[in-house]
């Protein structure tokens, strides 16, 4: 028999598990509709020409930089990407860091990643279809607000033994201070289908590693979401496995939670001259893309039609945290300008902190700790644009 305090937690656990219960969002289906067959075909066709990505070539370097064109003709900024380099033997390489600051968590993080580099092949589709998948995430997403910030990267050194997610995991995440608080990581590796097969099933991945096994819980959990996306968000079906050697297990050894896609019809062209747009299945890339902006939208949780005006008009500019005390954070969002004034303005209409920052990075940290308790209002002068903002100084 249980006792009345196990049938409290019972129905404690249900209530819990209804609040947080998927259900299908018209406005996040709204913004996958708007995911194009015509963008994942055409970016797989460019990835392709592109050549063989391998470490220390102009086709590494080349894509790298298509990358970074196609994140600014979405409307992002050179500020808000960032080069991450490592030593790949005697070669120097680099992984792409695209951030999107969020509205309520903005120092938690999902992770959306793939890995562009290829071996032998172009690598159309391990990992092409990853690229172009991620492509369409980061331009339907770079107007609308999530509570939590993203970071898009695009791994090199993947097919070199997950050199370059090694290297971010030891370096940026574990060299941040304080470390850098992840929330999700999700990676798209090889989800581009096998030509003349019937491709509507997307395989979901979970941690199931024993090394750390204290993330495995939460990242069954997830995935399990994700799942739940998949069905809500596209046509595809879906099949649990386990997640193994790609981007996503340096940060499963750092005791991050995971999840991610593979193609349930795995391509027997991986590693080799005919990884071609050929020889897979563009449709089912698109399907895959449809599913995977739908889960990035509930894991970071986005807010397509709630202060989507006022998130732009402002050039998605934010203070941070707030309340505020010691420290605050100006994200710069989408404005460019070489310098820009900071200030707070008390109730009283007095101005008790100026700065002005010249050559600003994406993120710049201000001591606020002489300043008085109290509800201020935080006011960023960039060359005439001004956005103001209130903030609580605790």
């Amino acid at each position: 028999m249980k006792t009345s305090s196990q049938k409290f937690l019972i129905i404690f656990l249900l209530a819990v598990q209804s609040i947080s219960a998927q259900t299908f969002i018209q406005s996040y289906a709204d913004v996958v509709s708007q995911v194009s067959q015509t963008n994942v075909t055409a970016n797989l066709t460019a990835f392709e020409n592109l050549g063989v990505k391998r470490r220390g070539t102009a086709p590494l370097q080349n894509t790298l930089n298509w990358l970074k064109n196609k994140y600014l003709s979405y409307g992002y900024t050179a500020g808000q990407m960032v080069e991450d380099s490592y030593t790949n033997g005697t070669y120097t390489c680099k992984n792409l860091i695209l951030t999107k600051i969020g509205t309520v968590y903005p120092n938690t993080y999902v992770i959306v990643c793939g890995h562009y580099d290829s071996i032998t092949g172009t690598g159309t589709n391990d990992n092409g279809s990853g690229v172009v998948s991620i492509l369409e995430i980061a331009r339907l997403l770079q107007n609308i607000p999530t509570e939590y910030s993203i970071k898009f990267i695009n791994f090199s050194g993947e097919e070199d033994g997950l050199i370059g997610s090694q290297h971010y995991v030891s370096s940026i995440v574990n060299g941040t201070t304080p470390k850098m608080n992840i929330r999700l990581v999700f990676n798209l590796d090889e989800v581009g289908g096998v030509a003349g097969m019937t491709n509507n099933t997307i395989t979901c991945e979970k941690d199931t590693n024993g090394t750390p096994s204290t993330n495995n819980a939460v990242s069954a959990t997830m995935t399990d979401q994700l799942i739940t996306c998949v069905g809500l968000y596209s046509p595809l079906n879906t099949f649990l496995s386990y997640a193994y050697s790609s981007d996503y297990m340096p940060f499963q050894s750092n005791n991050e939670i995971i999840t991610g896609f593979f193609e349930t019809n795995e391509t027997p062209h991986k590693h080799t001259a005919t990884d071609l747009l050929a020889n897979m299945d563009p449709v089912y890339n698109y399907k895959v893309a449809k599913a995977a902006t739908g889960a990035v939208m509930h894991f970071a949780v986005a807010n397509p039609a709630l202060g989507r005006n006022d998130f732009n008009e402002d050039f998605q500019v934010s203070f941070f945290p707030n309340p505020a005390k010691d420290y605050i954070t100006i994200n710069l969002g989408l404005l460019t300008e070489a310098s820009y004034q900071f200030s707070l303005i008390d109730t009283n209409g007095k101005v008790v902190s100026e700065k002005v920052i010249d050559h600003p990075n994406q993120l710049e940290k201000i001591n606020i700790s002489s300043v008085s308790k109290g509800m201020y209002l935080a006011v960023l002068d960039a060359n005439g644009k001004k956005i103001s903002k209130k903030i609580i100084i605790d």
